[in-house]
């Protein structure tokens, strides 16, 4: 008797415990907290991962290829590139090889491409940096290292292979040549979104486009591969403009849910960005 009572004893702790910890679980999986934020292009079979402040210098690098109506082969190019000389960061120093270079491209004032404010602005060194490209004849089927080396002249002059296949993912889908191909998994935003600063930062990247905004939303009218590259560069931005959802060619992505992109109700003839709304 007295081993049966201990044996529902135990039981019943287990049973406790396994209730306690389930319970824990389930909180913390709701928790904003512990949220990975991260940015994802998928390529065929294989996907790529980026942090959420590379991910949006990958979509202004990017965008400004289709500003300027380059070939998406120049997005890659360049995306390799800034990986290679700074992660896809703004950095502000340089290396024992360059001490003055600077920024996404590390561009050295000493050797023409401006000076150290001009190379620190993403969109300047941006522009410098396809203006050396398309200089170069062919460029368009050379291999990414050999086109970036011949913009960049760096000492080690292979190691921009290793992120090509990174720079294509992120180009084709930043570029809105592959559809639904880019995604991020992000916390809910602390602050209210402002329509304005979207269309602001829109400008920025893509030029003027023909966007009006209704309350927390800005829409505009259009279709194909400029609304997904539109798009693309909504979501990898989301965090920056805490931008909520992204509607196009009839699917949706929505940083609550945090599941992609999933076929919807929203018009296929426009695209429409939301913000999230002030506190209440």
């Amino acid at each position: 008797m007295r081993r049966f009572r201990r044996a529902i004893v135990a039981v019943l702790a287990l049973a406790l415990v396994a209730g306690a910890i389930y319970g824990i679980v389930a909180i913390l999986q709701r928790s904003e907290t512990l949220v990975s934020e991260r940015c994802v292009a998928v390529m065929g079979s294989e996907s790529y991962e980026l942090a959420t402040d590379q991910a949006a210098n990958a979509s202004l690098i990017t965008a400004i290829s289709v500003q300027r109506g380059l070939p998406p082969r120049a997005a890659s190019i360049a995306l390799a590139t800034a990986m290679q000389e700074s992660r896809l960061r703004n950095i502000n120093y340089g290396d024992e090889a360059g001490p003055d270079s600077r920024g996404l491209f590390q561009q050295r004032p000493s050797q023409g491409w401006g000076s150290e404010a001009q190379v620190m602005d993403p969109v300047y060194a941006t522009n410098a940096f396809y203006n050396g490209l398309i200089k170069i004849p062919g460029y368009e089927t050379m291999e990414i290292t050999q086109a970036a080396q011949q913009v960049q002249r760096s000492a080690f002059p292979r190691a921009y292979a290793q992120h090509e296949n990174m720079g294509r993912a992120f180009a084709s889908a930043l570029t809105g040549h592959s559809e639904s191909a880019l995604t991020c998994e992000l916390r809910m935003p602390e602050a209210a979104g402002d329509p304005a600063a979207v269309v602001e930062e829109l400008t920025t990247a893509f030029g003027t486009q023909p966007a009006t905004v209704q309350g927390r939303s800005v829409h505009l009218d259009m279709t194909g591969t400029q609304a997904w590259a539109i798009a693309h560069w909504a979501v990898a931005n989301a965090k920056s403009l805490s931008i909520t959802q992204v509607d196009v060619g009839g699917q949706t992505w929505n940083r609550e849910k945090r599941n992609g992109w999933i076929a919807s109700a929203a018009p296929s003839e426009s695209l429409t960005i939301t913000v999230s709304a002030p506190a209440t």
